[in-house]
């Protein structure tokens, strides 16, 4: 199938298609005409892409783990467990940004806790404090 019905039957964009072929996550063919002519099985390989993107890993992480990945027709197994290793680290780098984010929110609480309302006043101090620090008093 051509590009135009293969970004219909995967949901997915033209230019996004042509960004996985770059990363070498698909390999359509070419025809002479220099058409890019999608298989079947490019349908699974795409959304099996959408889902490791979707569990966090970037295109080269997948552009490795792919070739070794079995999909079922629901989801994406490794077909080793050889591939746990990778897949543990990635999940790992994943907690630690979660971590990352939760405190930046802890901390973000904590100055919306200790922001103290002055009142209808509010807005001419804040305006007064900005125009000081630019020089505009």
């Amino acid at each position: 199938m051509r590009m135009g019905e293969f970004s219909r039957r995967t949901g997915v964009s033209q230019r996004l298609l042509r960004y996985y072929e770059e990363q070498g996550l698909i390999t359509p063919l070419r025809r002479p005409n220099g058409y890019r002519e999608y298989a079947e099985e490019d349908v699974a390989t795409v959304r099996g892409i959408r889902m490791l993107l979707a569990a966090g890993l970037n295109t080269a992480t997948i552009a490795e783990l792919l070739p070794c990945m079995v999909n079922d027709g629901q989801t994406l197994a490794p077909s080793c467990s050889g591939m746990l290793p990778d897949l543990n680290r990635e999940r790992e780098r994943i907690d630690e940004a979660v971590a990352s984010l939760l405190a930046a929110r802890d901390a973000l609480d904590t100055i919306i806790g200790a922001t103290v309302s002055a009142g209808v006043d509010d807005l001419e101090a804040c305006d007064a404090i900005g125009a000081a620090r630019l020089g505009f008093s």
